[in-house]
C-alpha cells in the first residue's frame, strides 16, 4: 500500500511538473520577441528557426498546450482523488479539490508563467526543440478538435469568431512603442516620430494641408516686376499661379526656373512671361492618404501638389515637407517665420492660434485632444460649442479649457488652453461659458 502511495504521488509530481511546462511554454512563446527571434535565426541559431516556424502558426502552439495541459490536469486530479478517497473515504474529494486547486494554481500556472514572463526569450529558445516534437505527436487530436471547433462556428449566424482576433503588426508596432515611451525606454521626440510613420495611412492629405486662405499665390496678369518682387519676398521657392480668378490655378512657379529665365533675358524682367516659366499644376483629390502621396512625391518631379474637394474646387496645398514634418516634427529653416503658433505660459496655460493643427499642439504638448471631426483648434472649439463664439468665452470639454483671447471675424485667431486637471475644472463637460 505504501509502495502504491509513494507512485501515485510521484505520479501526481510528475503531472503537475508537466503542467507547469506547457503553462510555462505558451507564456514564453507567444512573449518572446520575434525581432529577436528573427535575428537569431537569421545567424543560424537552429532553437530561433524552430520558434519562428511555430510562432507562424500559433494556433497550433495554442492548440497543443491546451490538449496537454487539460490531459495532464485531469490526469493528476483523477489520482489524487482516488488517493484521497482511499485514505479517507467520501471527504477526501473535498481534500483533492481544494488540495490539488492550490497546487496547479501556484506551482502548475503562477510560478511558470511569472518566469516565463520574465525570461521569455531564453525560455522558448529551451522548450521549442520539445515543444515541436508534442505539437507533431499532438496535430491528429488537435486538428479533430479544430475541426469539431469550426464545424460548431459555421452553425452560428456571425462569422467574425470565425477567424483569429490576433493583433495586426500596425498595432502591436504602435502598442511596443507607446509601452516603452511609458517606461522610459523611448524618448517622447521618437515615440512621436515612429506613430507618424505609422499614421501616415490614416491621415489623408486633407487634414495637413496648408488651406486655401494660407496660400500665397501670383496672379499671373500681374506687372513683371511685380511678379518677380513678389516670388523674392516670398519664403517659398514654389508660388501656385493664377488667371482671371484666384481658384483658377494656371501653374506652378519656381523660383530657379524664374531666375533661369531672367537670366537668358539678360534680366529684362519686362520680357518676362510667367506662363511660359510655371511648370503645369498637380491637382489630388483631398482623399489621398499621406503614405499614397508621400510615395507619389518620391516617384514624381514635383514636390508640391494642390488639393481639391469632389467638386474640383482647390482647397489648398501640401508639400513633400509637410509630409515629413508629420513624421519628424516642425522643419525650421532660416526664411521661416520666428513668431511661435504654440506658446507655453508660465502659469501651465499654452496660448495657440487658431489655426494651429490639433496633431501639432497634441505633439508639442504631449496631450490627447481629439481630431476626428476638427482639423485645428479653432475648428475643434466652434464644433464642441455649436456656435462662433466670441473673445472672453471660456469652454471646458475633454478635460481640457479653452479660453476665446481674440477673434477675427468669424474667425478664432487665437486661444488659451489648459487641461482640467491645472486649472479648477466645473463639474461636467457641458460647455461652460464666462464673460
Amino acid at each position: 500500500m505504501d509502495i502504491e502511495i509513494l507512485l501515485t504521488l510521484g505520479g501526481v509530481v510528475i503531472l503537475l511538473g508537466l503542467s507547469a511546462f506547457f503553462s510555462g511554454s505558451e507564456t514564453a512563446l507567444t512573449a518572446a520577441s520575434r525581432a529577436r527571434m528573427h535575428t537569431l535565426a537569421s545567424e543560424g541559431d537552429k532553437n530561433a528557426q524552430t520558434v519562428e516556424r511555430m510562432l507562424a502558426a500559433p494556433e497550433r502552439i495554442i492548440g497543443t498546450v491546451l490538449l496537454g495541459n487539460n490531459l495532464v490536469n485531469i490526469l493528476a486530479s483523477a489520482l489524487t482523488t482516488s488517493l484521497l478517497i482511499s485514505l479517507f473515504g467520501e471527504v477526501g474529494v473535498a481534500y483533492a479539490t481544494l488540495g490539488l486547486t492550490l497546487l496547479v494554481v501556484i506551482f502548475a500556472e503562477v510560478l511558470p508563467k511569472t518566469y516565463a514572463l520574465a525570461y521569455s526569450d531564453r525560455i522558448s529558445l529551451t522548450v521549442a526543440p520539445i515543444m515541436s516534437v508534442l505539437i507533431v505527436l499532438l496535430r491528429p487530436a488537435t486538428v479533430a478538435v479544430e475541426y469539431i471547433v469550426s464545424a460548431i462556428l459555421a452553425l452560428t449566424p456571425d462569422n467574425r469568431d470565425d477567424d483569429s482576433n490576433y493583433l495586426s503588426g500596425h498595432h502591436e508596432i504602435r502598442g511596443h512603442i507607446n509601452l516603452q515611451h511609458k517606461e522610459g525606454a523611448v524618448a517622447r521626440h521618437d515615440a512621436h516620430m515612429l506613430g507618424g510613420i505609422l499614421d501616415l495611412g490614416d491621415l489623408q492629405v486633407a487634414d495637413i494641408m496648408i488651406h486655401r486662405t494660407k496660400m500665397e499665390t501670383i496672379d499671373a496678369d500681374d506687372p513683371p516686376g511685380e511678379i518677380v518682387n513678389d516670388a523674392v519676398k516670398s519664403k517659398h521657392s514654389r508660388l501656385p499661379i493664377w488667371k482671371n480668378e484666384p481658384e483658377n490655378i494656371i501653374g506652378v512657379l519656381h523660383t530657379k526656373d524664374l531666375l533661369a529665365s531672367l537670366s537668358r533675358a539678360d534680366w529684362d524682367v519686362a520680357t518676362l512671361e510667367v506662363e511660359k516659366v510655371c511648370k503645369e499644376p498637380w491637382f489630388i483629390p483631398d482623399t489621398t492618404s499621406l503614405k499614397e502621396q508621400l510615395n507619389r512625391f518620391l516617384t514624381g518631379q514635383s514636390q508640391l501638389a494642390l488639393v481639391v474637394d469632389e467638386y474640383g474646387e482647390v482647397q489648398g496645398l501640401i508639400t513633400l515637407e509637410d509630409i515629413l514634418e508629420e513624421i519628424v516634427g516642425q522643419i525650421a529653416d532660416e526664411h521661416d517665420p520666428q513668431d511661435m503658433a504654440i506658446r507655453p505660459q508660465a502659469d501651465g496655460t499654452v496660448n495657440v492660434d487658431g489655426s494651429v493643427p490639433i496633431r501639432d499642439l497634441n505633439r508639442q504638448m504631449d496631450w490627447d485632444l481629439p481630431d476626428d471631426e476638427a482639423t485645428t483648434v479653432a475648428g475643434l472649439v466652434i464644433h464642441e460649442a455649436q456656435s462662433i463664439p466670441e473673445p472672453g468665452q471660456v469652454f471646458t470639454f475633454y478635460d481640457y479649457r479653452f479660453e476665446v483671447l481674440r477673434k477675427n471675424r468669424n474667425k478664432i485667431s487665437a486661444l488659451r488652453v489648459k487641461p482640467v486637471s491645472e486649472a479648477n475644472p466645473r463639474a461636467s463637460k457641458q460647455d461652460e461659458i464666462e464673460t
